[in-house]
């Protein structure tokens, strides 16, 4: 039977908010007396199913709906005088999806470019569970080790399966501005063109040393932008302490888009399901659409309190 858009719009939020599968998402509204509430189904009545939720989404992903309705809160933001201030932060995170077992000369196919169908012709239901567009990649990080005698040991790198969300946030506010999604091993520094605009009412940017390079840096002085991207230590020579100095500084600032991640990582669960860059693509415009919710819940908040 139909359903109400806004009761299944409603329904893929909470989904993302909860890192839900969509038979899961199925139970819970049919196990949750609130959940049941605020989506505006009645006790008994029919509910969504699986496949229903799931076509909804893709029905919404194939249309570029849900790039319409990021773009419509953005304006409600707007009319609420949550105006992009105080320049850009940009920044990326691997989000994780299930492995892939491959062997030698799929993997090959599959970075040649080939879908799914065309590498596994004769087995139409494996094709449909493997994802060609997500990458291996390495994530470089953790927690600093020390040798006895005090340096440093080298960075611990982890193999990450998976997808990359990149994202730009206005630095006085903090809600999700621009927004893109691409395989875990496309590099951060192309882009950044794409995640930039021009109606923050500061031209400033600030991102890691990913984001740095010549053409980068000519591309944001020739469109009048301030780059504020850290920068790289030179090789084989120690950094200088003013440059050691100013990338702190900017690190000040930076840190705020790191904050974002967390909150989707941590309470959201954050987690690839889907098969395609499309479909993931959709779940992280959820994901970010349900930050965005809650960030303008946090200001609201703290303005009725002041």
């Amino acid at each position: 039977p139909p359903f109400d858009p806004v009761s299944m719009f409603k329904a893929l939020i909470l989904q993302a908010q909860h890192n839900l599968s969509d038979a899961r998402m199925e139970f819970m509204i049919r196990d949750r007396l609130s959940w049941m509430r605020f989506l505006g189904f009645n006790l008994g009545a029919p509910t969504p199913d699986e496949n229903t939720i799931r076509h909804f989404r893709n029905r919404l992903t194939e249309t570029g709906t849900l790039k319409r309705v990021m773009k419509a809160f953005d304006w409600q933001l707007h009319k609420k005088g949550y105006i992009p201030m105080s320049g850009q932060i940009v920044d990326a995170s691997l989000i994780p999806a299930p492995k892939q077992r491959n062997t030698d000369p799929e993997k090959e196919a599959i970075k040649a470019g080939k879908t799914a169908g065309e590498i596994w012709p004769d087995e139409p239901n494996k094709a449909a569970q493997k994802d060609t567009n997500a990458r291996w990649t390495l994530k470089i990080g953790g927690k600093i080790r020390y040798r006895p005698d005090g340096t440093p040991l080298p960075m611990i790198a982890t193999p990450v399966f998976g997808h990359k969300s990149h994202i730009s946030i206005d630095r006085r506010f903090g809600f999700i501005r621009e927004s893109a999604v691409t395989s875990a091993a496309a590099p951060d520094g192309r882009m950044l063109k794409q995640l930039l605009s021009d109606e923050n009412t500061s031209m400033e940017v600030w991102a890691d040393t990913a984001y740095r390079s010549q053409s980068n840096e000519k591309w944001l002085a020739k469109n009048d932008f301030i780059s504020s991207i850290h920068r790289r230590k030179p090789h084989g020579k120690p950094m200088s302490k003013r440059t050691r100095a100013a990338n702190f500084k900017k690190s000040s600032v930076r840190a705020r888009v790191e904050h974002v991640f967390a909150h989707q990582k941590n309470r959201f669960g954050l987690f690839i399901r889907t098969i395609g860059l499309a479909r993931a693509g959709a779940k992280l415009t959820l994901a970010n659409l349900a930050y965005n919710f809650d960030r303008l819940v946090f200001h609201e908040r703290r303005n009725a309190m002041g």
